[in-house]
C-alpha cells in the first residue's frame, strides 16, 4: 500500500483541447513555440497555416523548431458517391510513426523540452474507420467497423497517455453536440462513433476548451478551464489553474501552472 503523501506528479503535461471549427487551436499553439518549446505535430487536418503565420510574426527564429507529418487519405467521386481514391493508409502510417517519428526518432523519448500534437483526433477517427473498413470489407454490419475503428483510437490514446510515452502531449479535437435522451444537450469529444466521445476524457488529467465569442473585430477568443453547461472540463490544478485563459497566451500559461504545481 501507498500512501498519497508519496504520489509523484508526471513531469510531462498531457491535455486534450477541444473546440468548435475556427476557434483557434491550432493557431494558438504559437505560445507554446514562443517559450522555446518543440513541437512535432501529426497533421490530419491540412490545418497549419494559421500556425505558420502567428509563428512567423511572433518568434519567426523559431520555426524552425516545428516539424509535422500530414496523414490523410484522398478521396474521388464515383458513380456520385465519395470514395476512397486508393488504399486507406493514413491510419496505419499514423501509428507507424507514434512508434518511429521520419527522422528516425523515438517520439515515446522526446523528452519535456517536447510536445507531440495529434491534430486531430476528429480527422484520426475518420481514418480509422476507412482503416477498419479496409480491414473487413465483407463485413455484413458497420458496426463491426465502427467497433474496429474504436478500438484503434482507444489504443492510440492509451499509448499517448502512458507514463512511458515521456513526451509532452496535446490532443486536440473538436466538439460534438448531442441531445440526451432527458431533453438536455450536452458537448462531447468528437470522435468516430458516439459511444467513444465520452470515454475519450478518461484518458486525460487535463481537458480544456478553445471558445471564441462575437465576430469581426469584436470578436473574443479564450480557452476555458473549467466546466460548462454544455462541456464537462477538468485540471489536475483547479485551484491554480484560472478558469479563463486569453488564447494568445493560454496554452504557455496553463503548462507552466501545471508543471508548477
Amino acid at each position: 500500500m501507498t500512501s498519497l503523501a508519496e504520489h509523484q506528479s508526471s513531469q510531462f503535461t498531457k491535455i486534450l483541447y477541444i473546440g468548435n471549427s475556427s476557434t483557434g487551436k491550432t493557431g494558438s499553439l504559437v505560445s507554446l513555440v514562443a517559450d522555446g518549446y518543440k513541437l512535432r505535430i501529426l497533421d490530419l487536418d491540412n490545418g497549419l497555416d494559421s500556425l505558420k503565420a502567428y509563428v512567423k510574426k511572433q518568434c519567426p527564429d523559431k520555426l524552425g523548431n516545428i516539424d509535422y507529418e500530414t496523414q490523410r487519405d484522398s478521396y474521388k467521386v464515383a458513380n456520385g458517391q465519395l470514395v476512397l481514391n486508393g488504399p486507406a493508409k493514413a491510419f496505419a502510417n499514423s501509428v507507424k510513426l507514434l512508434d518511429k517519428w521520419s527522422d528516425e526518432s523515438t517520439p515515446a523519448e522526446w523528452g519535456p523540452d517536447t510536445i507531440f500534437v495529434l491534430d486531430s483526433l476528429t480527422r484520426l477517427g475518420d481514418a480509422a474507420f476507412e482503416w477498419a473498413k479496409a480491414m473487413n470489407p465483407g463485413a455484413k454490419d458497420p458496426r463491426q467497423w465502427y467497433g474496429q475503428a474504436q478500438a484503434g483510437v482507444e489504443s492510440v490514446l492509451s499509448m499517448l497517455t502512458d507514463p512511458r510515452f515521456a513526451t509532452n502531449v496535446i490532443v486536440i479535437s473538436h466538439v460534438k453536440v448531442s441531445e440526451l435522451p432527458d431533453g438536455t444537450v450536452k458537448g462531447y469529444v468528437s470522435a468516430i462513433g458516439q459511444a467513444l466521445g465520452a470515454t475519450i476524457p478518461t484518458y486525460f488529467n487535463t481537458l480544456v476548451l478553445a471558445e471564441s465569442a462575437g465576430s469581426g473585430d469584436n470578436v473574443k477568443r479564450k480557452i476555458k478551464t473549467v466546466p460548462t453547461s454544455l462541456v464537462d472540463l477538468k485540471t489536475p490544478a483547479p485551484f491554480a489553474v484560472p478558469k479563463d485563459l486569453p488564447l494568445e497566451t493560454g496554452l504557455s500559461t496553463l503548462f507552466k501552472t501545471l508543471k508548477d504545481n
